[in-house]
């Protein structure tokens, strides 16, 4: 079997069960921990996220994002993000819950805590709840209203999995926070994701 064989076939088993799990449990704490572990699993099979096949992003580009799988209806989205040293999202959330496993490097992750009622419109205050360092073996689960931040740090470019219950090209009501002035603003999708 070659590895784009393999790949699919681990793939294909590792999101049944996700959408098995999801459709029996729900989206809560409990089951999104379930579905780390899975993706976890599925981010130890280096070999399965090799360089020839999903190639670092260009000299003076940050990030490759590659669509790995996606259902007809985009739920149950995997990527493979390729980063290098430098790259910084700003704090936000996803509207739809999110499992991040690391297949090679280190992906700084800082969680926050909302502190403003949401009731007006630009307004978002953040408080620092966490630092998660995700990378081989050490994920992270977040619910749809979780915000975080990512910072990528060191010499090395990262390749990370990221599994979404909805693509992010749907994921239009996303909000990214400025922690500085205390406002947010709809997040764009960011670079282009490679097919």
């Amino acid at each position: 079997m070659s590895i784009a064989q393999e790949r699919q076939a681990a793939v294909g088993d590792t999101i049944q069960y996700i959408r098995n799990l999801i459709a029996k449990d729900g989206v809560t704490r409990a089951a999104l921990a379930d579905v780390l572990s899975k993706v976890e699993h599925l981010a130890a099979r280096a070999e399965l996220w090799n360089e020839t096949d999903y190639p670092p992003p260009e000299a003076g580009e940050r990030q490759a994002r590659y669509l790995i799988a996606e259902d007809a209806d985009q739920t149950y989205a995997l990527y493979l993000n390729v980063m290098r040293p430098g790259k910084r999202i700003p704090p936000h959330n996803h509207t739809t819950w999110a499992c991040v496993a690391g297949v090679s490097g280190i992906e700084v992750n800082d969680v926050y805590v909302r502190t403003d009622d949401g009731s007006q419109p630009g307004v978002g205050t953040l408080e620092h709840s966490q630092t998660v360092e995700v990378g081989p073996r050490r994920g992270i689960a977040l619910l749809p209203d979780d915000i975080h931040s990512v910072e990528i740090r060191g010499d090395d470019v990262i390749r990370h999995l990221h599994m979404y219950g909805r693509s992010l090209e749907t994921l239009t009501e996303r909000l990214a926070f400025d922690l500085e002035t205390g406002r947010c603003q709809v997040m764009s999708v960011g670079v282009q994701t490679r097919r």
